[in-house]
């Protein structure tokens, strides 16, 4: 059996290939996080093995199908509040199935699907939520957003998928000097010794940013349409509701919720929540900086 280890947002986790063809070319994003010296005491937050012979019986109830960015996930539990969760392609292809037990620590994946488009879809995508739901409770977020940084500090823009938030970073990379991309689609945000601090992942959606890189974060902002530029900032209630719908998260399951919910509210208390009504102009990158950075 092929083992790898990975260090993501400073968690660091174990992926175990026991089927013939399956290594770390299926998750070439995942490169920059491979880790190579363990310390002794250190053991990972989860363990993924992928087997083609995992299945599982045992009688269990649906609790939903889930879209995003066009993918399907169909989520079941077991009676031990275990998880098993289908994931299909935007063409409905059924690419692989995910089995984890109830806290994400120990999980199996089998790939379905023949072509390396599909298996790669698969496993990136138990991995992802392996992540994010074995580290729920650990002051850990995976955001829905893209993020760029300036001056040593990360800036986090929300938005549902189509709004413009490529769009946004993209306008402060052309247009504000010294700015870098960090991640367009999945980073995580951690609290670190009571900081929000924000790291690249080898999630990045259409975006090939893929970077083991982290900064403190200096605000997030909330990014709506509008046919003229305005930025104000958000209060505390307002921004908890205006920021769960962009972090990964099971409501029904009360172990992650309520540590998405409990990270969120420290996050909150120590940074700028924004919304910014724009257009996809220059102006409304500038107006958001010298509004929301971070002042030393």
């Amino acid at each position: 059996m092929r083992i790898s280890h990975y260090r993501v947002g400073g968690h660091l986790f174990q992926v175990q290939y026991k089927d013939e063809g399956a290594d770390d070319s299926l998750i070439p994003s995942f490169s920059p996080f491979t880790v190579h010296d363990i310390p002794a005491n250190e053991n990972p937050v989860f363990v993924l093995t992928v087997d083609e012979t995992a299945d599982v019986h045992a009688e269990r109830i649906e609790v939903g199908q889930f879209d995003g960015s066009g993918n399907n996930y169909g989520v079941y539990q077991f009676p031990d509040g275990g998880y098993m969760i289908e994931m299909s392609n935007p063409m409905q292809v059924l690419c692989g199935i995910l089995y984890a037990d109830k806290e994400f620590r120990q999980c199996r994946v089998r790939l379905l699907a023949a072509d390396t488009n599909n298996r790669n879809f698969a496993l990136n995508n138990a991995l992802m939520m392996a992540y994010a739901f074995a580290t729920a409770n650990m002051q850990t977020l995976l955001l829905h957003a893209s993020v760029i940084r300036k001056d040593g500090y990360g800036y986090l823009m929300t938005a549902p998928s189509g709004t413009g938030k490529s769009t946004h970073t993209y306008l402060w990379y052309k247009n504000i000097p010294g700015c870098d991309l960090m991640n367009d689609d999945n980073p995580v945000m951690r609290i670190v010794d009571g900081t929000p601090v924000v790291y690249g992942t080898p999630w990045s959606g259409k975006t090939p940013c893929y970077r083991n890189i982290e900064a403190p974060v200096g605000a997030i902002v909330r990014i709506q349409q509008r046919k003229k530029n305005e930025i104000r900032r958000m209060a505390p209630v307002e921004s908890l509701a205006q920021l769960l719908p962009a972090a990964s998260s099971m409501k029904w399951d009360e172990r992650v919720y309520l540590g998405v919910c409990d990270t969120l509210s420290v996050l909150i208390s120590k940074v700028g929540i924004y919304e910014l009504g724009c257009l996809p102009d220059a102006d409304a990158a500038r107006l958001c900086y010298g509004t929301i950075k971070a002042k030393d």
